[in-house]
């Protein structure tokens, strides 16, 4: 005991007490919760406390988040009204400066035009109709008029010049210039005083007013004299217009004889005055104009006020008539120091109930007791399974760990399901270029094609729009036919067996393995017409074939209806193209086209085993935006587009498009299309028809031999012509009868047997005698494998020590997919696979490593991914955010080697941003041209052109010819594809350096 003490020491002891202490108090915890459950009215006083708190807590709770969330609402109003309110007074107050400052340049114009010449250029007549003429640039002010400075002595000659007596306001009114229901002969003439105000020009509206002294009236007097004092625009305190019956203001300017400093006395301002000229604004048809632009007219009530007197302030619009208790004032500034106004801004309406406060406290308290009832409940089930307490108590330690288990499965499931999908595409693209065996990539690939449709459907109405606008045009590029084909079986294998439908193409061995044409247009005509026959094929198949259109007219002229991919009956596919104008051209037409070497006619046949289109329903299946039925759409959904771009397409690749159906047998739909051979040898590659695989894939089963097993002969020629793309040798047998009988001594092993899966299900024992003679003639076991169309086909198995366990290969069958089976089923790995692109990705790092490259996007998220795309092929990427840093960027002399510019920014777009790159560049060549500008100054280049690439995510093909008339070298599509970008970098830099 006495090493054990020194060991634990002081601390040891102490958690030695503690524990005795933990352990006492729960056995008295036992002991009291036998007494608790023993005693039921111990047991319900206790929890009814409890949960009486537990209620009270989640009122106080629900009253507090509705006060909090009432609160937010009221502030958050309070926040609208003054931001409503403020852009109100603002846009009058530029309203108001906008006629204010008309009026004080037609001051100017009278200044120069009245009092500089002799005689005056300027008379009432001229007056009048400028003044009605330029109204429109006025349109708050109701009447112009000018009144000229008159000295004592100068009143008789003035007089006599005018030809009528200066007069006296009317005494009952101290502003007569606002009368127009009156005679101004009936007028007093003005008394004897030290000098007049008469006006001599005025606007229709107010001519009423000419030869009345404007002196003679207190308020105007008074308005006068301030603003010849300050020489600025004076205001009058506000008045009820009597013609409209509104209240208004007049605006003074003083005209001066001539230009006087900023810093004249008020003396020199009054010996240079001229006249003054005043405009009459109606206050209320401002205010009402201005609630007529906003939307929200009716949602607020405006009043304007004149506050220069803060003890009476006058109303100038609007009433005191609101619901809501909440005013925002907001200051109004017309220019004149003197007088004050203000906007007070109330809402109309009473403020809406704050429903999601009370939802949200309602619902806190209706948790609360949904909780307390729980609670309540479980101590009651307690109580009832005493007996059962321990082993609820472990029970409810696992429900727990399940419980924080699934919480953890559903926050990770939710944070993935909320990745953007342009996360995931990059991802794919960044994992495509990692080293990927076969099967991977054929993942990656169809995955990433499957992201891709999501897009489809937006380009097939921006298709249709352009078709209607006809912009539509195609690409000419080099393109594997077959390689597209497998990608359209990758994107649809899924669909067709989860319905057990067989799906399979077969191409003609006469078909080049590269053509010149647009890819993603012939890849779009075949993934709709596949698309339909999916979704409207329950049973049988649907088989795509590629030939020559010479192959198609020497074809049989009859066939069996029965003969087909699986054995069900067929519409006969000739009458698909039975209309097709090529079939019947002259003899000698026909011969010219087929003896062309460059141009290639192929023809592709869409069969399926579906429903059917009614005789009276194909007419129409290729107009836009037309179905079938009613019925069509509600079961399978769709546009109805697909057909008719379709249509347009093939017409663009100056082919034809037709169909043949029955109801209840299926459709077949045939088109033709005009592409250019891509090889130089045209019969070299007829010869060789699988060159277009890679040589890795192709070297590893190359002289290798296949017996294929089936006794259909359509299926097996499809099946043939994917096996033999790997350079296999293929020994076809109807049935494994005939295998054996065929079994002999060979002088080549047979490597692998594929068998269809109907074959397995019935010859299995004879299988067996096949295989063991194979083996004893080639000592080695061939490789069993086995076509299946559905991962759900059930097949009976035998004992794994007689027949071993078959390599399933999952139709369709498309070359990759298949080379990855055999890599499986064999051992085989394709160690120097090139991955898809890596050609065009070396190529891109020799062209683009070392280079300074300037990307302009204003988006963060562009200008990270385009910047990482560039800097995987080894450029040095500078960022730019706007269109005027791209200019500073690019004015020479600088060091950049191309630059990416997007076309949509804010303040300054990239086309703009190009032109004005184009003009700087032209002026300096044309300075060091002339010797204007030293090329020294200019590191040494004598001709400056820097390639600008637009990028744009606009497929509308108005969008590259903008960037053409912008002096753009061309343009890439976002995000980034490596064929493209080579593409365009590879001839940037090609012209560059031919140049």
């Amino acid at each position: 005991m006495t090493t054990k003490n020194s060991l634990l020491g002081d601390g040891g002891q102490i958690w030695m007490k503690l524990w005795d202490q933990i352990s006492g108090c729960g056995s008295k915890i036992h002991h009291h919760y036998s007494q608790y459950f023993s005693s039921r009215k111990v047991r319900k006083n206790w929890w009814r406390k409890l949960l009486i708190v537990w209620i009270v807590f989640g009122i106080i709770t629900s009253l507090s988040v509705f006060w909090y969330m009432s609160s937010q609402a009221v502030e958050k109003r309070k926040e609208t009204l003054a931001s409503m309110c403020d852009e109100r007074a603002r846009m009058l107050q530029d309203q108001f400066n906008v006629s204010m400052n008309h009026i004080q340049a037609m001051s100017v114009m009278i200044s120069i035009f009245h009092h500089d010449k002799n005689p005056s250029a300027i008379d009432q007549r001229t007056f009048a109709r400028y003044t009605e003429r330029t109204s429109f640039e006025r349109p708050l002010t109701s009447g112009v008029a000018y009144a000229v400075r008159v000295l004592h002595a100068e009143r008789e000659q003035f007089e006599n010049q005018q030809g009528w007596t200066i007069k006296r306001m009317d005494k009952d009114e101290q502003t007569p210039v606002h009368e127009d229901e009156y005679d101004p002969e009936d007028l007093e003439p003005s008394p004897v005083q030290e000098e007049y105000a008469p006006v001599i020009f005025a606007q229709e509206t107010v001519a009423h007013v000419i030869s009345v002294d404007m002196l003679s009236g207190k308020e105007d007097r008074d308005n006068i004299l301030r603003a010849r004092e300050s020489g600025k625009g004076v205001l009058t305190a506000p008045f009820r217009l009597l013609k409209t019956n509104r209240l208004g203001v007049i605006l003074t300017f003083v005209v001066y004889k001539r230009d006087l400093s900023p810093n004249a006395t008020p003396a020199e301002r009054t010996q240079g005055s001229a006249g003054y000229l005043g405009g009459i604004f109606d206050i209320e048809s401002l205010v009402e104009k201005l609630l007529q632009q906003l939307a929200s007219k009716q949602t607020i009530l405006v009043n304007v006020y004149d506050t220069s007197d803060s003890s009476r302030p006058i109303s100038m619009y609007g009433s005191n008539a609101s619901f809501d208790g909440l005013l925002h004032v907001s200051a109004l500034n017309f220019g004149d120091p003197f007088r004050k106004h203000e906007m007070h801004c109330r809402f109309k309406h009473k403020p809406p109930w704050p429903w999601v406060a009370i939802t949200t406290s309602v619902g806190i308290l209706i948790i609360s007791l949904l909780v307390g009832q729980i609670f309540h409940a479980t101590v009651n089930r307690i109580a009832k399974v005493e007996d059962d307490f321990h082993k609820m108590m472990e029970l409810q330690k696992r429900a727990v760990a399940a419980d924080v288990a699934k919480s953890q499965f559903l926050a990770t499931v939710s944070h993935e399901i909320r990745t953007p999908m342009n996360g995931v595409l990059g991802m794919l693209q960044m994992l495509k270029d990692t080293n990927l065996d076969e099967t991977q990539e054929d993942y990656v690939r169809t995955a990433r094609e499957s992201g891709k449709a999501l897009v489809s459907l937006i380009n097939e109405v921006l298709d249709q729009a352009k078709i209607e606008s006809g912009k539509l045009e195609l690409e000419a590029v080099s393109f594997d036919l077959r390689g597209i084909l497998d990608d359209v079986l990758s994107l649809f294998s899924g669909k067709s067996q989860d319905k057990k439908v067989e799906l399979a193409v077969y191409v003609s061995s006469k078909i080049p393995a590269t053509l010149i044409g647009d890819p993603g247009r012939f890849r779009q005509i075949v993934m709709n017409l596949v698309g339909n026959s999916i979704k409207f094929t329950d049973k049988g198949h649907i088989f795509v074939t590629v030939h020559l259109v010479e192959e198609v007219a020497e074809m049989e002229v009859e066939r069996d209806p029965t003969r087909s991919l699986s054995g069900l009956c067929v519409v006969d596919r000739r009458q698909s193209w039975a209309k097709f104008k090529i079939f019947n051209q002259e003899v000698s037409t026909s011969s010219s086209l087929t003896s062309s070497t460059d141009q290639i006619n192929i023809i592709v046949s869409v069969e399926d085993t579906g429903q059917g289109i009614p005789r009276d329903a194909q007419d129409r299946v290729f107009n836009p935006f037309m179905q079938v039925g009613p019925s069509i759409t509600r079961t399978h959904g769709g546009t109805g587009i697909g057909l008719s771009i379709s249509q347009c397409l093939v017409h663009l690749m100056k082919g034809e498009i037709g169909l043949a159906s029955f109801p209840d047998i299926g459709s077949t739909f045939t088109f033709t299309a005009v592409f250019t051979s891509g090889c130089s040898d045209f019969n070299n590659e007829v010869s060789q028809p699988d060159n277009y695989l890679s040589n890795s894939i192709s070297s590893e089963f190359q002289g290798m031999k296949a017996l294929l097993v089936d006794p259909n002969p359509v299926r097996t020629k499809v099946s043939r012509y994917h096996i033999e793309r790997l350079g296999i040798h293929v020994e076809v047998v109807a049935d494994l009868n005939l295998g054996l009988s065929s079994s002999s001594p060979r002088s080549t092993p047979i490597n692998m047997v594929f068998i269809e899966e109907d074959i397995w299900d019935k010859q299995l024992n004879m299988l067996v005698r096949l295989l063991n003679e194979l083996r004893e003639d080639c000592e080695v076991s061939p490789t069993i494998l086995l076509l299946s169309n559905s991962s759900s086909s059930s097949r009976p198995g035998v004992s794994a020590s007689v027949v071993p366990t078959p390599f399933v290969v999952m139709k369709p069958l498309r070359a990759s997919m298949l080379a990855a089976s055999l890599q499986r089923a064999m051992g085989v790995r394709n160690r120097e696979n090139y991955r898809n692109g890596e050609l065009h990705t070396l190529s891109l790092s020799s062209l683009l490593r070392g280079r300074k490259i300037l990307v302009v996007d204003d988006n963060a998220v562009n200008l990270k991914v385009a910047a990482g795309a560039l800097k995987k092929y080894g450029a040095d990427v500078v960022h730019a955010e706007r269109g005027k840093d791209a200019i500073s960027f690019l004015t020479p002399p600088h060091s950049f080697d191309a630059c990416f510019m997007d076309i949509q920014m804010p303040e300054m777009d990239g086309f703009e941003a190009t032109k004005r790159i184009r003009k700087i560049e032209s002026g300096i060549n044309n300075g060091l041209q002339t010797g204007v500008l030293s090329v020294e100054d200019y590191a040494n280049v004598s001709n400056w052109h820097v390639p600008i690439l637009a990028m744009t995510a606009d497929v509308i093909h108005a969008t590259s010819d903008k960037c053409l008339e912008s002096e753009m070298d061309g343009y890439v599509s976002k995000p980034f594809e490596a064929e493209q970008l080579y593409r365009e970098i590879s001839r940037v830099f090609q012209t560059a350096s031919d140049d």
